[in-house]
């Protein structure tokens, strides 16, 4: 199961190379800035995570014996490092903290609040920075320093007015949206037909229909990471029968987003992989940053946009309580005009994953634009249709402006009533009188050639009585 669990695509609207997949070419954009990294500095084991109070803890690592703040509450976990910002000296418990959420430093009393992560005296001076709180799949975590922070600031530029219909956003379906940036479009994370793993998630939206061919004219395509609702090659196959040269960007995440890409017979040649944290110049008012996700950093990635610094579009993932505040919170720091929540739109339709929608109780996207509102309340949220277009030259120059957004016609059709699952099920039932079955040498072959080792192989079997 894709771990993207909620809503796990938003885009924000604001004003003022290594080794690649063999058969693909790489093209870097950026100048000779520092690309951002991702460094573990604490890890805690379960039970160490279980014995966490309440309120304030100081936590020490047992490699290097520094010292880091992990303060717990309702909402979850937050941390950064035992270190003033204003000249380095460690924190301690403040005597006067009466609610368990403050210390203070021990060489010009400064005082951190750690459950807002602000100075309190003086107050408005600093924001402390934060570290990630990764939890692992056992049950422990890792605290994580990204660096740098927020390379988006870097080299900024003068922002200039948009002009109508200079930069539209339409809405393609699930985690697929379109760009307009003047004589430029992006496509990310094109999903757009049949089901994606193993045949388990189908499209809730119906996409326009005109929408492969919007992507085989995209100029610039972005794929966040390698999970199939994401990288769909069923999808990509249109796109190399087509136009195979189409640029692609991905980050250079530790696990390459086109790893399998030799095996699904899909030619494409012109994926471009590109540093973590550094400006991509397309031309004279467009540009791009890849950001590695900080809850997987080893996997997920975020984008942001900017034309004439006037948009960024981010996409970030994870745990229900934790996921809504770290958006919530990066949201705040992008300081966007716009906020539209996207991607999650899809049904868990194969009868194994019944437990999942079942058991698992996912976030709603009214429960994080609440959020926003609530820890921003001058940003505006927009939740789109498939083929709602937002005209960002319009929205900026008045918010309330209801032409900025056009809906899909009323008589479209917005909801998927029908899957083709014949196409499916047939292609599984033809598998299933494969050569490969009678030889038990060749299956064996293929489960070590895909890596399974150390742990036993699940087989579900159906019986059925003719």
């Amino acid at each position: 199961m894709c771990p993207c669990g909620f809503r796990d695509q938003w885009a924000s609207f604001s004003a003022p190379v290594q080794a690649t997949t063999p058969g693909t070419t790489a093209h870097l954009f950026g100048g000779k800035m520092t690309s951002q990294s991702a460094r573990t500095l604490l890890t805690l084991d379960a039970e160490a995570v279980a014995s966490l109070k309440e309120g304030i803890n100081f936590n020490k690592s047992q490699e290097d014996g520094k010292c880091y703040i992990i303060y717990k509450n309702n909402d979850g976990l937050r941390a950064c490092k035992n270190q003033c910002k204003h000249q380095g000296g460690l924190f301690i418990k403040d005597i006067e903290d009466l609610d368990g959420r403050t210390v203070k430093c021990t060489k010009h009393n400064w005082k951190l609040n750690v459950s807002s992560m602000k100075y309190v005296n003086l107050p408005d001076s600093f924001l402390q920075d934060e570290l990630d709180v990764d939890i692992l799949d056992d049950g422990g975590l890792q605290l994580v320093e990204l660096s740098p922070m927020d390379p988006w600031l870097a080299d900024p530029r003068e922002p200039q007015e948009l002009q109508e219909g200079e930069v539209k956003v339409t809405y393609m379906t699930h985690a697929c949206m379109e760009v307009q940036l003047g004589q430029k479009r992006f496509m990310f994370d094109p999903w757009l037909i049949g089901p994606e793993f193993a045949r388990g998630w189908w499209l809730v939206h119906e996409p326009p229909a005109d929408c492969l061919d919007r992507m085989c004219t995209a100029d610039f395509i972005y794929i966040s990471h390698m999970h199939s609702d994401h990288l769909s090659y069923p999808t990509l196959k249109v796109l190399s029968d087509r136009r195979p040269d189409t640029p692609i960007f991905v980050g250079d995440t530790s696990r390459p987003v086109f790893w399998a890409l030799e095996q699904s017979q899909v030619k494409l040649t012109n994926i471009n992989v590109v540093p973590f944290g550094v400006w991509q110049n397309l031309d004279e008012h467009l540009r791009f940053m890849i950001l590695m996700d900080g809850v997987h950093p080893e996997m997920d990635t975020c984008i942001i946009l900017e034309y004439k610094d006037s948009w960024k579009a981010g996409f970030i993932k994870n745990e229900r309580k934790k996921l809504l505040n770290y958006k919530a919170q990066l949201v705040k720091s992008l300081e966007p005009w716009i906020y539209c929540l996207f991607a999650g739109y899809f049904v868990e339709a194969h009868p194994s994953y019944r437990y999942i929608k079942d058991t698992i109780v996912k976030n709603k996207a009214e429960d994080l634009n609440a959020l926003i509102n609530k820890t921003a309340p001058d940003i505006k949220t927009w939740m789109p249709k498939p083929g709602a277009v937002l005209d960002l030259g319009l929205a900026l120059k008045d918010p309330t402006n209801s032409a900025a957004i056009t809906n899909p016609p009323a008589n479209a059709k917005i909801y998927k009533d029908s899957w083709d699952f014949d196409l499916y099920v047939d292609e599984l039932n033809s598998a299933i009188g494969s050569e490969i079955f009678r030889h038990r040498r060749w299956i064996q072959f293929y489960y070590t050639w895909a890596g399974f080792q150390n742990y036993n192989l699940v087989v579900r079997v159906n019986k059925l009585n003719i």
